[in-house]
């Protein structure tokens, strides 16, 4: 029997159709929240909030593509319109879309990769801001990587570099006006098949082995030797997002097996 730790709280969770998300979305429901389902997928956030209403929580979806930032503002216009409040934000799309050496990029794929990974988050704080600004209250959580010290990713790195930097920055900024912003860095996570793809592109022998370089780093540079679940991720994501952390901003939390970004 968990908590309810965020009974009766608006909670948006961005990228929710899998992985991270969906395990973000479910963990928040159960604990009593009415959470936000945000996502492009819609065939596959459909059923995330199937699977919360089926286990008695409140979810609702709002389709929209976070690479932009009309995207973003009308997440978070069309949550305030319909719970007239928004207390917390997690800011989870992004990934991978190709692992190789940097100098085997092309400049189309660098833009790609920092389209995924960055802009969800800087636009989604940006919008989130003047819903939380009006009531000097709510909690922020961006996704980052321990990828920032690894291998075959160098502009997904950069994404998520970024995207520490913005919690760090916007944590200083934000301090009194009672809004929390930080940051959980995951290791390697095991999510099972991908029910989205990273790409729609067909994979080379190159692609493969810079994947299996990615995997093989992750493994040896991780304490624990082996991959995270969804739901060690959620654990950490929703404790960040709580009062019990209400004494915490700024911080990038790496749950990564003893691996540090």
């Amino acid at each position: 029997m968990l908590a309810q730790r965020f009974a009766e709280k608006v909670v948006i969770v961005t990228g929710a159709a899998q992985g991270i998300g969906r395990a973000c979305a479910q963990r928040f429901a159960a604990e009593g929240a009415n959470v936000v389902l945000a996502d492009r997928a819609e065939k596959q956030v459909i059923k995330t909030q199937e699977g919360i209403i089926k286990m008695g929580g409140k979810a609702s979806i709002s389709i929209v593509d976070l690479e932009t930032r009309e995207g973003a503002e009308q997440l978070m216009s069309d949550t305030f319109e319909k719970h007239k409040r928004i207390d917390i934000s997690i800011h989870n799309v992004g990934g991978t879309i190709w692992s190789k050496p940097f100098w085997q990029y092309t400049p189309e794929q660098i833009e790609k990769e920092i389209n995924r990974s960055l802009w969800p988050t800087l636009w989604c704080c940006h919008s989130v801001l003047p819903y939380m600004m009006k009531k000097n209250k709510g909690s922020i959580v961006n996704i980052g990587s321990v990828a920032t010290r690894g291998i075959n990713r160098v502009p997904y790195s950069a994404a998520k570099g970024g995207v520490e930097a913005i919690t760090t920055c916007m944590a200083m900024e934000l301090a009194e006006q009672g809004i929390r912003v930080n940051c959980v860095a995951p290791g390697g996570v095991d999510i099972g098949e991908r029910e989205i793809p990273r790409n729609t592109d067909s994979l080379t022998k190159q692609d493969n082995a810079g994947m299996q370089g990615v995997i093989d780093q992750t493994l040896r540079d991780t304490p624990m030797k082996r991959y995270g679940t969804t739901e060690e991720l959620a654990a950490a994501i929703t404790f960040f997002a709580s009062d019990e952390a209400s004494y915490i901003t700024g911080q990038t939390m790496y749950v990564a097996g003893g691996g540090i970004g």
